[in-house]
Formats: structure tokens, C-alpha cells, sequence
């Protein structure tokens, strides 16, 4: 099932992250990534025309999947995840932080109003914009400007934080459209919000 393009004709923004069954979010707090999830997510980050990260995400990503200046990838990195490495190293990044001060792996920096950023991003042309992280989301949640959320529920408990989209300011109902379960158990949720009409 492929998602189209926001109804609105604009490239359709989508998020996307690993959850515990108690809302944990935390990239660690899940199953270890197997050859499934680890082909599921590469092929995930190229649906996308470009990412969009936090400052704290942005960082992550870039010390854990970043090209070395070298051109080899480094000795822990194994066959399965390579391709991920490739397709995340390669995609168009934006950045939105008011820290940093500058940006370079294929990235440009987003200031300013998040929201008005957000929705010239959205207007250009192109099959969609992936949103990952933990803060980031929430402020363009309560925004309404994500078009998909999409949640590899983990078959795990945590116990701890932090917490899926906590602190959100209004209640956002959701319609299932795809679900896939892996055989580890975890099973991949993707949602559209209900178009609610004022």
C-alpha cells in the first residue's frame, strides 16, 4: 500500500520511530535491528525527498551513519547494514535548530517560525518529507503538520521514558491504513490522521 500525496496536492510529511509497548521511545529500549527492520527502514529513509531532523537527532545520526572521510564504512557495521548507511549518508537533510551553527552532510539548516518552514518544505515538489526523533515531532504534531505516523511496535516493555509524543496539547485521532508484522514480533503501524473539519 503506498501512501499519496497529501490531499492538499503537498508532498506529505511522515514520521516515524521505534515504540515500546508502554510508549517508550527511547532508540535503544527496542529489540536489537535485524536483517527485516534494519531492510524495512532503508527502504523507509528512500521513500523520502529528504529528512527532517532535531539538533539532538541530527547529531546521532551523522556519528552513527555518516560516510568517513575515508569511503570505507567502519568495521562494525555489517552486510544488513550497509544499504541503510548508504540511503541515510546520501539523502537530503534539514536541520531545524537554533544552535547549531552550521551544517554540511548534504544538510541546510531550518530557522525561524517552525511552522512556516514546515509548510514550504511541504509545498515542494516530491513524494515526501521523514521526520524522525523525539521533540522535533511533538512541536510539529501539536503544529498538525504530520501526514503519517508510522510506529515499529516493539514487543517490549520498558519501564521507563521517554515516552511517545508525551506533552502533546490535543487529543489526535488516527486511521490504521498498513500494518506488517516481522517475524520478531515487532509489527509496523502506519496511521493517517482523521481529517477533522472545524
Amino acid at each position: 500500500m503506498r501512501a499519496s500525496r497529501g490531499s492538499n496536492g503537498m508532498r506529505p510529511l511522515r514520521y516515524s520511530i521505534n515504540v515500546t509497548l508502554d510508549g517508550c521511545c527511547h532508540h535503544e529500549a527496542g529489540l536489537a535491528p535485524d536483517d527485516e527492520s534494519m531492510s524495512y527502514w532503508t527502504a523507509e529513509i528512500e521513500r523520502a525527498d529528504a529528512l527532517l531532523y532535531g539538533r539532538v537527532t541530527y547529531e546521532m545520526m551523522e556519528s552513527a551513519w555518516r560516510r568517513p572521510a575515508t569511503g570505507a564504512w567502519p568495521d562494525w557495521m555489517g552486510e544488513r547494514d550497509v544499504p541503510f548507511a548508504e540511503a541515510i549518508d546520501r539523502a537530503k537533510k534539514y536541520v531545524v535548530s537554533s544552535t547549531l551553527g552550521g551544517v554540511d552532510w548534504n544538510a541546510e539548516l531550518v530557522r525561524g517560525d517552525l511552522g512556516q518552514a514546515v509548510q514550504r518544505l511541504k509545498q515542494e515538489p516530491g513524494a515526501g518529507l521523514s521526520v524522525g526523533g523525539v521533540t522535533l515531532p511533538l512541536a510539529l504534531a501539536d503544529l498538525g503538520l504530520i501526514d503519517e505516523y508510522l510506529f515499529l511496535v516493539q514487543p517490549v516493555l520498558a519501564g521507563h521514558g521517554p515516552t511517545l509524543l508525551a506533552g502533546l496539547r490535543e487529543r489526535v485521532q488516527l486511521e490504521l491504513v498498513d500494518r506488517h508484522e516481522f517475524r520478531s514480533g515487532v509489527v509496523a503501524l502506519r496511521f493517517r490522521p482523521t481529517q477533522v473539519t472545524a
